[in-house]
C-alpha cells in the first residue's frame, strides 16, 4: 500500500500543501484561493501549479462565474489523487480470503485462472492481428511493462522465448496467497496460445519472475 508520507515527500512542502488543498476541495480552487490558503503570492502559486501540471498531477478545471471575469479553477488529476493513501491491497486481500473461504483453494485457483484468461482475451481484442508465437510474446512483454511489471522479452539458448519481470505487481498479495500466480499464468497462456513454465517467482524468493514459453522463437 502506498503511503502519503512516501509519495508526497517526493515533492516540496508547498506542493504537498497545494495537493492536499485540492484533495479536500475536489471542485477546484483558484490561484487567489490557493494563494490565501498557502499564504504565498499568486506568482509563487502559479509556479507550483505549472510544475504540478507538467508532471500530470494538476489540471485546469471549469471556469467559475464570479459576476465579472470568470475564475479559472484548478483540480487534481487521477494521477494526483494517487498521491493519497488508498487501501487497494487490503481490499484485494479481503476478496481473496473471502473466495478461498467460500470455494476452497481449488475454487480460488479456478476463479483466478478465469480472470486471467478473460483479461488476456480483452488484451487480444485490443491488439488484433498478432500471430501466435514469438510475436505475441514480444507484445505481451510490452503490455506487462506498461502495467508496471518492469518486464522484458529476452532471447534464451534453446530457441524458446522468455519474459522476465523485475516487479511483481501483486507481490504482497502473492506472498500471502501463492495461488495469485495462477492469474498471471492464465493471462500469459491465453494471450500467447502457449504453455508457460514459471521458472522463477519473486513470491518464492527469486529476484525476478521468469516465464518460458513452449513455442519456437
Amino acid at each position: 500500500m502506498l503511503k502519503e508520507s512516501g509519495m508526497l515527500e517526493m515533492l516540496g512542502s508547498r506542493q504537498q500543501q497545494l495537493l492536499r488543498l485540492l484533495q479536500k476541495n475536489k471542485g477546484g480552487l483558484t490561484l487567489e484561493e490557493l494563494s490565501v490558503h498557502l499564504d504565498i503570492s499568486r506568482n509563487a502559486v502559479r509556479q507550483h501549479i505549472a510544475t504540478l501540471e507538467s508532471n500530470g498531477f494538476v489540471t485546469l478545471g471549469i471556469m467559475r462565474p464570479s459576476g465579472g471575469r470568470p475564475e479559472q479553477l484548478y483540480v487534481l488529476t487521477e494521477e494526483g489523487m494517487e498521491f493519497f493513501p488508498r487501501h487497494y491491497s487490503l481490499f484485494a486481500q479481503l476478496l481473496v480470503e473471502s473466495i478461498a473461504q467460500e470455494s476452497g483453494v481449488s475454487g480460488l485457483r479456478t476463479r483466478l485462472e478465469a480472470m486471467g484468461a478473460r483479461v488476456a482475451q480483452q488484451l487480444l481484442a485490443q491488439n488484433p492481428g498478432l500471430q501466435v508465437g514469438a510475436q505475441r510474446v514480444e507484445k505481451l512483454a510490452e503490455i506487462m511493462e506498461s502495467l508496471g511489471y518492469s518486464a522484458r522479452s529476452i532471447a534464451m539458448t534453446g530457441g524458446l522465448p522468455v519474459i522476465e519481470a523485475d516487479n511483481c505487481v501483486f507481490h504482497n498479495l502473492a506472498m500471502k496467497n501463492p495461488e495469485i500466480c495462477h492469474f498471471d499464468l492464465a493471462l500469459l497462456t491465453t494471450f500467447t496460445g502457449s504453455g508457460v513454465n514459471h521458472e522463477k517467482c519473486m513470491a518464492k524468493g527469486s529476484h525476478v519472475c521468469r516465464f518460458r514459453f513452449d513455442i519456437e522463437s
